[in-house]
């Protein structure tokens, strides 16, 4: 988990939500996949030099969320489904909180489709847009494969 996270921590939040907020991307970007083990509490005490009670409040987020699971005995580790259930509730954070603003931008800059495409391709060569026709996106009956790309 070292090499991943990064060290540094800002003072915009407490440490603990920092920390959990981190493990959330992580999944999220499908570092931890569903039955991976958190590092224990004191190996990301000891490597961050945090309080381990820091962690550990940080993980218990993560528990109470019910997207880490306790196993007594053997530590802690990614539920099923997490990474599914933190899609879905990232994806309407963003449609709610901030397309609005972004819907609004492109309006005001009255930036057309193809201006659009040609930027997310330049920013992300291996993204592929969808096209304007694709029927069902977004529909419940997609594989992970499929939010695995999107997310990209």
């Amino acid at each position: 988990m070292q090499t991943i996270m990064e060290p540094q921590w800002d003072d915009s939040a407490p440490i603990y939500r920092q920390l959990r907020d981190r493990v959330v991307a992580m999944i999220l970007e499908g570092v931890l996949k569903e039955g991976d083990p958190l590092p224990s509490v004191r190996s990301v005490a000891a490597d961050f030099r945090l309080n381990p009670l820091t962690v550990l409040k940080g993980y218990q987020q993560l528990v109470d969320e019910q997207l880490v699971e306790k196993r007594r005995g053997r530590g802690m580790f990614v539920s099923p489904g997490a990474r599914k259930a933190l899609m879905k509730d990232e994806r309407q954070r963003f449609l709610e909180d901030e397309w609005p603003r972004i819907s609004a931008t492109i309006q005001r800059l009255g930036l057309s489709q193809e201006e659009l495409q040609r930027a997310a391709a330049a920013a992300q060569p291996q993204a592929t847009w969808p096209s304007a026709t694709a029927k069902g996106a977004g529909s419940e009956g997609e594989s992970e494969g499929e939010d695995d790309e999107r997310s990209n």
